[in-house]
């Protein structure tokens, strides 16, 4: 997923696609990770939670070389399309495996696994940012990406043996739709703020640089490395900040400290300084996920579908509203309205009474 974020302003260029162009092939994206429910209640009723994992990692891989071959826009639509429904069923599987984790352990463990997350986007950034530098194109990359990742996958997938043996079927309610009700409304809030902001600075930090400060390809993905690089530091030592100071504080204290960097990156003189609030912003929202899914998961499986849904809805308006703002009123005021959703989730974690 670091690998087609750190490439979209080369297939951006390789097909001369507008921002209001690109908003919509990034629509496609979320759409297919909110319609993505029922196609992973399947895989996991039919295969369990690490065969699933494997087989929607496989389908990843292909879909992104279909997106480095797509010919067109139409033909990136719809290999963005099937990303956004593999990749939501990958997160289905990993979080089903992670849940049993940390109910096996009695320990928090979420962060730590969200860190891992952090450091294939951080290395799918850097080599996006390598390639573009030595002028490989997107799908010789994603080639070169997919060979020895599949093969990762496999012997990943098949060393979860000694954890989860048996690997059995698991039911998972096939609802295209599952919103959450009561404190859990707070939780899905800040998952759909999260997913806007998140999505919206993978998708969209690399075009500001390139438009705004006139980067070159390789130097443009370094701004979503760096919101990585900070949100996997921080996450490899959540789970001892949540036991010291608990998961509300973090996660409210870290929207201020996001709203800050973002802010910082749109009024800053040079690219240099905008990479550093681009890291400021990995680092403030790095434990809202971790904690986020960690409590709606204690409240039951359908508490964390209802979460996930409105978490897979901010990911599915948070890119194209962005590009949207873009077209008309410039990628300054876009990332702007980015750091004002960040100082929303600073108001919305003080009432979330599940957040602890």
């Amino acid at each position: 997923m670091g690998s087609w974020a750190g490439r979209i302003p080369a297939l951006r260029e390789g097909l001369g696609i507008s921002h209001s162009a690109l908003s919509m092939v990034l629509l496609c994206g979320g759409l297919g990770a909110l319609l993505s429910h029922p196609v992973s209640s399947r895989l996991m009723s039919m295969f369990g939670a690490r065969k699933t994992a494997l087989i929607a990692g496989q389908s990843l891989l292909a879909v992104l070389l279909g997106i480095g071959a797509a010919p067109n826009v139409l033909a990136l639509m719809f290999a963005v399309l099937l990303l956004g429904v593999m990749a939501s069923c990958m997160n289905v599987a990993v979080q089903s495996i992670a849940t049993k984790l940390e109910k096996s352990t009695g320990r928090s463990e979420m962060s730590k696994l969200h860190a891992w997350g952090c450091a294939g986007g951080l290395l799918g950034a850097v080599l996006g940012s390598a390639m573009a530098g030595m002028q490989v194109k997107p799908f010789m990359h994603y080639l070169l990406l997919a060979m020895p990742v599949s093969l990762l996958l496999k012997l990943a997938c098949d060393s979860l043996d000694s954890f989860d043996g048996d690997d059995k079927a698991e039911i998972v309610e096939a609802k295209v739709f599952c919103l959450p009700r009561g404190p859990l409304v707070w939780l899905g809030a800040l998952g759909f703020l999260g997913s806007m902001s998140e999505g919206s600075i993978a998708d969209w930090s690399g075009v500001y640089l390139k438009d705004h400060f006139q980067v070159t390809d390789g130097f443009a993905p370094l701004a979503l490395t760096a919101f990585s690089v900070m949100m996997l530091a921080a996450r490899l030592c959540g789970d001892r900040m949540k036991a010291r100071f608990g998961a509300r504080s973090l996660v409210g204290c870290g929207a201020l400290l996001s709203a800050c960097g973002l802010f910082f990156a749109v009024f800053a003189p040079n690219s240099y300084c905008a990479l550093a609030g681009f890291a400021a912003a990995g680092l403030g929202l790095s434990l809202l996920f971790p904690f986020v899914y960690s409590a709606a998961g204690k409240e039951g499986p359908l508490a964390f579908a209802g979460v996930a849904t409105m978490s897979y809805s901010g990911s599915l308006i948070g890119p194209p509203v962005v590009g949207t703002l873009a077209e008309f009123v410039g990628m300054q005021s876009a990332i702007g309205f980015i750091g004002s959703l960040s100082l929303v989730m600073a108001l919305i974690a003080s009432r979330a009474s599940l957040l602890k």
